[in-house]
């Protein structure tokens, strides 16, 4: 009797069709349960038993999103030569990749991502010349990748991400003429980038950050004309770029952040490509903004942990796609230009540890497009010269509806915090320390539900410890040490160590010492 199709949804239940044809690969005919006694690492013996002894003529196996663990029977796939797709991704399979996978010619989805599979992956897989499809991500694999990935000729995701694999990428990648997306991130892959890789000229996206590549980027590179991401972040590439890569007009996404490039400069030829996201963080820049940034379509801007200076240029009020803004940790100096209320589709602005000054009006009273995007998620303006009082109203101002982070520590600010910060019902995080504030911890901070983070030390606040903040349902985080409070410190669910309490002689209470009265 021949089984097509096997699918087990992620109920954990077997469904099986008996009867050829009578079902397609996606519907669920008849439902059997696994037996409920059975540990999870029997039934998967017992059921892999079953597979070698009766299916020979499976052609889909479907066991994703299950309960499944333990090794993976050696001679599993010996009698499973008929299927076109096997995916036993998110469980807890492990063990090595048995070799005899090599056997089955006809795969071409290969699916295991998510489990805890070891060893090596097997030289046999080159045999499958009929894949499509190859995922082995979020494993435990180590070694090399093998030389006979060149033989899969028909191969369009090859997914590695997230394992423990070394060496080198063998020069056979390039024989991989139809491949559209290399997924090789977090891993441990060293040596050079062959050069080979510019054959693949159907490729979409590489993605290869969080490795340790040496070298240069190819030039090759630059024949890619349909990649439209390239992800060589956190490795150990160093400069120039090729100026090949100015032929890449499909390119949106470019990450080439924490190499060894040294770029001094972003190329002018940059200007040429119609990027949406940038991002050269730690890559050795210096000087000004380039100003024909004022002309791009970018909507990603990350350029922090460089030696960028000057001030913000008022032009950046014409890079009206930008999203998501970071120029932390650079040495900018200057107020906020007035034009910056014009990004109106900006969410994420980080500008930590730079040296702008005067006050923070600007960032607050930004425009939104509509009610549905432009409204702040992330604001991050610690360690910086702003001066002067946080609005009041700041909690009102349409702009901050959703802001789910607001960090304004470290800046010499002065005056109370402003009662209206209650009204952000989506703000998680909360961080004003060392900002010269003083008056009470205003009560209504209570109402701000969402709040999993509250920083308020190093300031001159005064007061009772409000019950209502105390006692947020989600907070993690609280600290009001080295502040002038008093009085008893409220009963609350929260673990939160004396040190929060520190610096402020006027408390009492758990966990600091009990009160005398």
């Amino acid at each position: 009797m021949a089984f097509p199709v096997i699918l087990i949804p992620s109920s954990g239940r077997v469904v099986n069709a008996t009867r050829p044809g009578l079902y397609s690969d996606t519907e669920s005919p008849v439902d059997t349960s696994m037996s409920g006694e059975l540990s999870p690492f029997l039934a998967t013996y017992l059921f892999f038993n079953f597979l070698i002894s009766h299916l020979n003529q499976l052609k889909n196996l479907v066991l994703s999103n299950n309960h499944l663990s333990g090794p993976v029977r050696i001679n599993l796939f010996n009698n499973l030569t008929s299927l076109s797709q096997l995916r036993l991704s998110s469980n807890r399979l492990s063990g090595p990749i048995p070799s005899s996978i090599g056997k089955m010619v006809l795969l071409t989805n290969f699916d295991l991502h998510d489990n805890n599979f070891s060893g090596r992956i097997p030289e046999t897989i080159g045999g499958l010349k009929n894949l499509v499809y190859f995922d082995l991500s979020e494993n435990q694999i180590a070694g090399n990748i093998p030389e006979s990935i060149g033989r899969l000729r028909s191969l369009q995701l090859f997914r590695l991400s997230e394992n423990k694999l070394t060496g080198k990428i063998p020069p056979s990648i390039g024989n991989l003429g139809k491949i559209r997306n290399l997924v090789l991130e977090n891993n441990r892959l060293s040596g050079k980038l062959p050069a080979t890789i510019g054959h693949l000229i159907n490729l979409n996206g590489i993605y290869f950050s969080n490795n340790q590549f040496t070298g240069k980027i190819p030039p090759s590179f630059g024949n890619l004309k349909n990649l439209q991401s390239l992800d060589l972040s956190r490795n150990k590439l160093n400069g120039p770029i090729p100026r090949q890569l100015v032929k890449l007009q499909m390119l949106q996404d470019l990450d080439l952040s924490f190499n060894l490039l040294k770029l001094k400069t972003i190329p002018d030829w940059f200007k040429k490509l119609r990027l949406f996201r940038l991002l050269l963080a730690n890559t050795g820049l210096k000087g000004d903004l380039p100003d024909w940034f004022a002309s791009s379509s970018i909507s990603t801007l990350d350029l922090s942990s460089n030696f960028l200076t000057g001030k913000l240029p008022s032009w950046i009020g014409n890079m009206t796609n930008l999203s998501f803004l970071n120029l932390s940790n650079n040495g900018f100096h200057s107020s906020i230009p007035d034009e910056f209320k014009s990004l109106v589709l900006l969410e994420d602005v980080d500008l930590h540890k730079n040296k702008f000054s005067g006050t923070l009006k600007t960032i607050f009273l930004k425009t939104s497009e509509n009610i549905a995007r432009g409204h702040y998620r992330s604001i991050d303006l610690s360690y910086n010269m702003f001066r002067g009082h946080i609005d009041g109203n700041i909690g009102d101002e349409p702009v901050m509806e959703f802001i789910e982070t607001l960090i304004l520590s470290h800046n010499p600010l002065k005056g109370r915090i402003p009662k209206s910060i209650g009204k952000l019902s989506y703000l998680q995080a909360l961080e004003l320390v060392d900002n010269g504030l003083s008056g009470e911890i205003p009560m209504e901070l209570g109402n701000a539900k969402a709040l999993r983070t509250v920083l308020l030390s190093e300031n001159s606040l005064s007061g009772e410890i409000p019950k209502e903040v105390l006692n947020l349902e989600y907070l993690e985080k609280f600290n009001v040490s080295e502040n002038r409070l008093s009085g008893k410190i409220p009963p609350h669910k929260a673990v939160i160590p004396g040190s929060a309490f520190a610096g402020n002689p006027g408390l009492c209470g758990a966990p600091l010492s009990p009160c005398k009265h």
